[in-house]
């Protein structure tokens, strides 16, 4: 079962001292095995930082003290060079940068290179989501992942858009995920939990909405989520499942439910109206499934700028016909068919299931 978080607060874990894997006032818990070496290396470099800090500002004081000028008659003297002196602020900055360079070297290598046994998702990022794929043919999981505890997992991370990182700041794994390349970074987490993603490169206007979550859980609830699919992925009326990919893949970002203006088109009463700018054809489900598959294809007026993703490959058939209920539903125009919860091998589910 999932570490919830009343268990998190009563844990012995957040009690620890704050130079320890319990968290601090700098940094979140560790909860990843190699977190213990980035850490140490970000309280090497604070603490050096504080006593040099108040070593330089305490000799600064005690010298405007000691030889402030204390009578007119007062002249000054030369003052000759040493060569000890010059050879201690030479020496000494140099050790502690090849000590920081060779030690933050080692936990870069530590943290690139996942054991031989790790498994593999794949990781694509896109204005403004991420999606999770298992190596097992099974459909892309929007914004969640589950993971099974005290497994290295390997992440094989490309972006569709523009420029992203990928952060986890409990696992202290943070990668830049870059469009037509493939970026790498591995974790193995020791205990079960729910940890935040952010994407911490900005990438245009709903970047701080671009999260998602890592779910460690047992190794036999794993294996079960890749038997049966992850939480939520049975059947569902076509128009609650519209809703889910809405919320799942962040469409809230840019489409608006409640006819507000947004970075593109709201949902709103659009069902059977004419396409903006076009003297042809009207807004129906040939429309929405090109809107998904080819955004590119037609452009609204005024939102030339929106720069919507291709969800090709992403979305199946279901889960766009179930966009098109629920903007059925939004428009007043939902039949009974959109609301119900269909039975057999045509049942409306998210495809997120695994295979």
């Amino acid at each position: 079962m999932m570490q919830t978080a009343a268990d998190s607060a009563a844990s012995p874990l957040t009690r620890q001292s704050f130079w320890t894997e319990g968290g601090s006032l700098w940094l979140p818990p560790q909860e990843s095995t190699t977190a213990h070496e980035i850490d140490a290396i970000f309280y090497f470099i604070l603490y050096a930082s504080i006593i040099l800090t108040l070593l330089v500002t305490a000799a600064m004081v005690y010298f405007v003290w000691k030889y402030r000028r204390k009578s007119h008659a007062d002249r000054p003297v030369d003052v000759h060079e040493s060569k000890w002196l010059e050879l201690s602020w030479i020496v000494v900055p140099t050790l502690l940068v090849l000590v920081v360079f060779f030690w933050g070297f080692r936990a870069y290598v530590s943290t690139s290179i996942p054991p031989t046994d790790a498994i593999t998702i794949n990781v694509k990022a896109q204005k403004w989501a991420w999606s999770f794929a298992y190596q097992n043919g099974a459909a892309p999981i929007p914004n969640e992942i589950w993971v099974p505890v005290g497994t290295p997992v390997r992440l094989e991370m490309t972006s569709q858009d523009v420029l992203h990182s990928f952060f986890v700041p409990e696992f202290r794994i943070k990668h830049d995920v870059i469009p037509n390349r493939y970026s790498y970074v591995w974790f193995e987490a020791p205990r079960e939990g729910t940890y935040q993603v952010l994407c911490t490169e900005y990438c245009g206007t709903a970047h701080s909405a671009m999260g998602a979550r890592i779910h460690v859980v047992s190794r036999g609830a794993y294996y079960d989520i890749l038997r049966t699919g992850p939480p939520g992925a049975g059947p569902m009326a076509p128009v609650d499942l519209g809703e889910k990919v809405y919320t799942q893949y962040n469409c809230q970002t840019c489409h608006s439910i409640d006819g507000s203006a947004g970075v593109g088109p709201s949902w709103q009463g659009i069902w059977g109206q004419p396409r903006p700018g076009s003297e042809q054809g009207v807004v129906d489900d040939a429309y929405i499934t090109q809107a998904i598959y080819a955004p590119q294809a037609y452009i609204v007026p005024g939102y030339e700028n929106g720069n919507m993703p291709a969800y090709d490959g992403q979305l199946d058939e279901t889960q766009v016909a179930g966009v098109a209920a629920y903007i059925r539903e939004l428009s007043g125009a939902a039949t009974e068919a959109d609301t119900t919860v269909p039975s057999g091998d045509g049942a409306a589910s998210d495809s997120t299931a695994t295979q």
